[in-house]
């Protein structure tokens, strides 16, 4: 499930490029880490089928680079029109795997969470596959290190087969519920990882939500095919009620006609929901700090400082957070990072941009940096991967130069196509039809200079795109 927007990650984590699809642990991204997780689990009595992704369309080319980074073809990824929360999206995934008249065990997991002991998480998953195999519904419950509140808990009967009967779920508690939960040792975090075959979760969901259950079908039913891109009615999704797995149906199931188990996971997972939780799972120095990027640091402790494009350097602060981007700071007592989404919120409220997109924005030919911008005037760096185009595409209000910097670059102006090297520039002129593609084997970078009167990316007619966004 990659379809979360990580409000309380900003400014690192935008809608247009959200907390899943960044490296905020190790050398990949946290959706890349999920997905060579679960490529993990094959064994002699289990087999591993290729992955099946819900998330937004606005981030499917990102999904699909990111998986092929790693080596991984999914076998499909889902396109949710609109968000519905974590329950519509596992029914679609549900209606997915039964394609074909098979029912596979789902290990249903979100993609923005780290695991620290790859081998012990391995483990917990195929008991729980196993287990799930045979018809139970098996949630990962986190064994606690400290009396959390900012995570759901699970109460869970004594086993000893490692698959403990869950009891009942309860919700975020206080500081001292969250104390004896941690003294009594028979509770354990919610990880939202779930395993369960297909029909499972269908038969509980027709059960406890059938009115989830018929809608999500509807637009299901309606569905498009694009290459591996598979997406629901619109229509019809937008009457999906927005719902969680928990709340749907994992909190009705203890002491219902459903087998509802929990396995312990201690691997040193972590959500990474907020700030402090990527301090807490980061490696630190002698005085606690983590930091990544240019950071100078001078009496500080017990900080996250995180720099992406300059110089940042801190003197006697403590539990504290920093991150730097091009275009915004967030500066934060540690123990408040769950409300840095206020700041998400006000931002929307006021029609700013810097919660939807970073300065530098990703595309699937590429991506473009807006590196200045004044009063009728725009300069962008673009970079285009070798054999991708942009558009073929027209503005309304801007004319554009474009001065190429590296490799070469195919120019369709009007009738006339033409070859630029290093060096070699073109103008568009205002209302031409133009193209830029990259018919050489490294990157092509160029410098594009817009002006004009009006500059905003909503004016752009296509019409011809190999990514299927003509207007």
């Amino acid at each position: 499930m990659a379809g979360g927007s990580g409000t309380r990650l900003w400014p690192l984590s935008r809608a247009g490029f959200p907390k899943q699809f960044l490296v905020l642990s190790g050398d990949d991204s946290l959706f890349q880490q999920a997905a060579q997780r679960l490529a993990g689990l094959a064994a002699d009595d289990i087999a591993v089928a290729p992955l099946v992704v819900v998330g937004n369309a606005e981030h499917r080319f990102l999904t699909l680079e990111q998986l092929r980074e790693i080596g991984h073809e999914p076998t499909a990824v889902l396109l949710e029109p609109s968000g519905r929360n974590t329950a519509p999206a596992l029914t679609l995934g549900a209606l997915q795997a039964l394609e074909g008249g098979v029912d596979p065990v789902l290990v249903v997991t979100p993609a923005d969470q780290t695991v620290a002991d790859g081998a012990a998480f391995t483990v917990a998953l195929q008991d729980a596959v196993r287990a799930a195999a045979d018809g139970a519904i098996v949630i990962l419950g986190i064994t606690p290190d400290r009396p959390e509140t900012g995570y759901g808990y699970i109460r869970a009967e004594a086993c000893a087969d490692g698959l403990h009967k869950v009891a009942r779920f309860v919700e975020k508690p206080d500081e001292e519920t969250a104390r004896r939960y941690l003294a009594e040792g028979d509770y354990t975090w919610n990880s939202g990882m779930f395993v369960l075959r297909a029909s499972t979760w269908m038969k509980a969901l027709d059960k406890f939500r059938p009115d989830i259950a018929t809608t999500t079908r509807a637009a299901w039913a309606v569905r498009q095919h694009d290459a591996c891109f598979v997406r629901p009615g619109k229509a019809e999704f937008a009457h999906v009620p927005s719902e969680s797995v928990d709340y749907a149906v994992m909190e009705q199931c203890p002491g219902s006609e459903f087998d509802i188990r929990m396995v312990a996971l201690d691997a040193g997972w972590n959500d990474l929901g907020a700030w402090d939780a990527v301090w807490q799972a980061g490696t630190k120095d002698a005085a606690g700090n983590t930091t990544t990027g240019d950071v100078m640091l001078e009496d500080t402790r017990n900080t996250l400082v995180h720099a992406t494009s300059r110089l940042v350097s801190t003197v006697g602060l403590s539990n504290i957070v920093v991150v730097e981007t091009p275009d915004a700071v967030l500066v934060a007592d540690r123990s408040r990072s769950q409300d840095v989404k206020r700041i998400v919120n006000r931002l929307t409220e006021k029609g700013r941009g810097e919660h939807t997109l970073h300065r530098k924005v990703h595309r699937p030919w590429g991506w473009y940096d807006s590196i200045d911008n004044g009063g009728r005037f725009q300069v962008k760096r673009i970079m285009v991967h070798p054999g991708a185009s942009l558009s073929l595409q027209m503005h309304h209000h801007r004319a554009e130069h474009w001065i190429v910097v590296t490799g070469t670059a195919e120019v369709t102006c009007g009738d006339k196509k033409v070859l630029l090297t290093e060096n070699q520039s073109t103008y568009i002129p205002l209302g031409e039809v133009h193209r830029l593609a990259n018919p050489g084997k490294v990157d092509l970078e160029i410098i594009e200079v817009q002006s004009g009167s009006y500059l905003g990316e909503d004016d752009i007619v296509r019409f011809e795109d190999t990514y299927g966004r003509t207007s």
